[in-house]
């Protein structure tokens, strides 16, 4: 079926249902970032494969919200269908709540699946149908009775992450969980966020493409440790783990029907309505006694153990290395060799499978030549990818989870000649990103703070970039994390959290030429203590990511002595910590890619 087929189809039932509007989000039935394949529904629908946006559907019309880092691709892939983008963030763009708060016919009906929605958003939906007169209908998925080869719920299997790679055992994280929950009097804790239930649980799965996670949910009370999950798949050794802790599993599913058990009547009961779904909370209302709050594995699994930073560490040398060979491969056979976006993607990949304790990519791998680096999450597909040629910009964002951390790098190279223009802007990035790197700021300082910080060189030639500076990087988990970012726009209302010791952040500012091309250069950035003076406790980064800029690219007049200074010691750096993993003709390459400038 074509895009305008399936839409038609969907208005069918719609009608049949005496249903106005549909709302298809990208979300699973966790509020999760990447979802499966089954979950794809607003891809199936709109034909816009990004991991980002939400459609909604009148019996007249279909549009499509997209965000900054997707409107070219978002714009390419609608094109021959009926559905029209709305470009957020931009001028006169509404948001979603406020397109359905318009279009809502008085006495009508909105419509969702309500497994997809979180009970915070759902709420808003709620009091617009209330101010219509009209109702929601949540409890079928239309697009589920269109989508006939429609993949199957994964069912995942799973491992133990060791303690050694932890740093905290099971027990001790949900000890530490308990007694917040005390704090907040809350006599039982639901968690159906994927990353946090991994991370108390100290179990990776792969439910989700490059995210090691699996489907389930968590219930903890004072007493007792209850699982939701398929365990069709899971080894002996998972399961010989969970009955050693006294763990209860029960099946996906039934968690709906527990939450309308004897067990939870009239008990105060901690969750996130900005995560857990719609259907969820409605069930729980009926017995339970709604505490909305954070879940404080959020910010426990934020900041990193001693044990978790010495591995992530271990990491991202094995991950300097992989990137270093290639680029070093790239630079030297370009114009010699044939390559194109997925050969190059290739070779970084298999260079991290070579490095000890490899688990998985941690993001599908953005390979992007000229003008396809000005989509910031383009995916190259086999047989329209774009063949190099050694002229331009490469743009690669990559990364790994080995069992000692998870990684996320950009590097943007130069494959030949550039344009005054293209060394201008890279070295404008360049100057951004170093900013950030050496930021010495006060224990309170936010995201948002340091977020102004470092885009003040693009801001100062009236440029900018449709995305935050950076975000939270997961342990061998999801590799966008929160709470810490750097974004100076707020979220959904949320304030920007504080950055702290043993919090790790990405630092990646860009610029995207819409047709031309698109430069992105990123570090991770571990959170350390600084001095105390009469002022306060300060707070700076240490680099983590150990692989070399594209030097070719800088105009060395434009960056300030302090700036040179940074990016010299870093490349001094990068070298020390490559070394004794690089053959000798290796060391002589990566020496001139971090000569002092």
């Amino acid at each position: 079926m074509t895009t305008n087929e399936k839409i038609a189809k969907l208005r069918d039932l719609m009608k049949e249902r005496g249903i106005d509007l549909y709302l298809i989000p990208t979300d699973d039935f966790h509020s999760s970032e990447y979802v499966g394949e089954h979950f794809k529904e607003r891809s199936f629908i709109t034909g816009f494969t990004g991991s980002a946006g939400t459609a909604v559907i009148t019996l007249t019309e279909a549009h499509l919200w997209a965000d900054g880092r997707y409107f070219v691709q978002a714009a390419k892939q609608i094109a021959d269908s009926e559905v029209i983008l709305e470009r957020m963030g931009e001028p006169n763009v509404p948001e979603v709540d406020e397109f359905i708060e318009k279009n809502f016919p008085a006495g009508g009906c909105l419509g969702f699946d309500g497994r997809c929605v979180s009970a915070k958003k759902a709420a808003r939906y709620f009091d617009i149908a209330q101010d219509k007169g009209g109702e929601l209908f949540t409890t079928e998925d239309l697009v589920d009775i269109i989508w006939e080869d429609r993949p199957s719920l994964p069912k995942a299997t799973t491992w133990v992450l060791a303690d050694e790679y932890s740093g905290e055992t099971m027990e001790s994280k949900i000890s530490r969980i308990r007694e917040e929950m005390k704090k907040k009097k809350a006599d039982a804790h639901l968690i159906t966020c994927l990353y946090d239930i991994a991370y108390i649980m100290n179990l990776r799965g792969n439910d989700i493409d490059n995210v090691p996670v699996f489907l389930s949910f968590l219930l903890i009370t004072d007493d007792s440790v209850i699982l939701f999950t398929d365990t069709t798949n899971w080894p002996a050794e998972a399961m010989s783990y969970l009955n050693e802790k006294g763990v209860k599993l029960y099946p996906y599913d039934m968690v709906y029907h527990y939450m309308q058990s004897a067990d939870l009547a009239d008990r105060r009961v901690l969750l996130d309505e900005s995560i857990v779904n719609y259907n969820l909370v409605k069930a729980l209302k009926g017995s339970a006694k709604i505490i909305d709050g954070k879940n404080p594995s959020e910010l426990m699994r934020s900041i990193k153990n001693e044990t978790e930073i010495k591995n992530t560490r271990i990491a991202h040398v094995k991950d300097g290395v992989a990137c270093t060979k290639a680029i070093k491969y790239v630079k030297e056979n370009i114009g010699k060799v044939p390559m194109t976006e997925i050969t190059v993607s290739d070779y970084y990949e298999a260079r991290r499978k070579e490095q000890e304790n490899y688990v998985d990519l941690s993001f599908g791998t953005i390979s992007a030549y000229g003008p396809n680096a000005a989509m910031m999450h383009y995916s190259a597909k086999p047989g329209s990818e774009a063949t190099l040629k050694p002229e331009g910009f490469l743009l690669v964002d990559s990364g790994a989870h080995y069992l000692e951390g998870t990684t996320d790098i950009t590097r943007t190279i130069a494959l030949g000649e550039l344009t005054e223009q293209m060394k201008e802007y890279y070295t404008v990035v360049l100057r951004c990103h170093l900013r950030l790197m050496a930021a010495n700021f006060p224990k309170g300082a936010t995201g948002a703070n340091l977020d102004i910080l470092s885009r003040g060189p693009v801001w100062d030639m009236g440029l900018d970039y449709r995305c935050g500076t950076g975000h939270g990087v997961g342990h061998i988990l999801n590799v966008h994390e929160g709470p810490n970012n750097f974004r100076w726009r707020t979220v959904d209302g949320q304030p920007s959290a504080e950055i702290k010791p043993g919090m790790i952040t990405t630092d990646e500012p860009g610029l995207y030429i819409e047709d031309g091309f698109g430069i992105r250069i990123e570090n991770e950035l571990l959170c350390v203590p600084g001095e105390t003076t009469e002022y306060g406790e300060f707070r700076h980064f240490e680099a983590i990511t150990y692989c070399p800029y594209e030097l070719d690219a800088v105009i060395p007049e434009m960056l300030t002595e302090y700036e040179k200074k940074t990016l010299n010691d870093y490349h001094a750096m990068v070298r020390e910590t490559l070394k004794p993993y690089l053959t000798d003709e290796e060391n002589a390459w990566l020496a001139n890619e971090t000569r002092a400038i």
